[in-house]
């Protein structure tokens, strides 16, 4: 993530401007940054697309995990977050103002799962994306921390792989955190029999 884009944007410019097919970009605070993710990052990201892909067609679920979408955050019009996986209720799309034209995202209840890839700039995972996917009510929300790069306060020390599962209760995220041969328990797939370290070696 070193990449930006100098003019400032809203949502909207940032939405008229993205190249259709063309590189992977955010908005942050009106500024455009170029995601440059490594292949190991985007090796992890696409094995967990791909594993709750199968547990959502082995359910029948009304869901979809679209290649690429922009989520708004609230209260902003110069923000939009791309993550590295998102499941989304298809039949909330339709409420969605801006999804089929635009590809986003604007109320959580559209969202089942939200997953962040934590990379080099893992303070937005813990720090700012955090916030504005609670604040949207987004009922669950992975960080997956494979290389185990966040800050102690988060993953504890020593440091080691992790993936920190937040669920909405009250209003509030909660954290369980899994590592090594930890089961992943999710309420949004309570079926699912991933382990920690089964994610983890996806980005050996």
């Amino acid at each position: 993530m070193v990449q930006a884009v100098p003019q400032l944007m809203t949502l909207d410019d940032f939405l008229d401007w993205y190249p259709d097919g063309y590189g992977r970009y955010e908005l942050w605070n009106g500024v455009v940054i170029e995601m440059q993710p490594t292949g190991t990052h985007e090796q992890v990201g696409g094995f967990l697309a791909g594993e709750l892909f199968l547990e959502i067609r082995r359910l029948q679920l009304s869901s979809v995990i679209p290649r690429q979408a922009i989520v708004k955050p609230i209260d902003t019009d110069k923000s939009g977050y791309s993550p590295d996986v998102i499941v989304l209720d298809q039949l909330a799309l339709d409420q969605e103002p801006l999804w089929k034209k635009r590809s986003t995202i604007t109320q959580g209840t559209s969202v089942r799962v939200v997953i962040e890839v934590v990379s080099t700039n893992w303070r937005d995972d813990y720090g700012h994306k955090f916030i504005d996917y609670e604040a949207l009510q987004i009922p669950e929300y992975w960080i997956v921390d494979y290389l185990g790069l966040g800050g102690r306060r988060y993953i504890g020390s020593p440091k080691q792989p992790t993936i920190s599962v937040y669920q909405l209760v009250d209003g509030e995220y909660q954290v369980e955190q899994f590592r090594g041969s930890d089961r992943i328990i999710s309420a949004a797939f309570p079926d699912l029999t991933l382990t920690a370290e089964q994610i983890f070696a996806a980005g050996q």
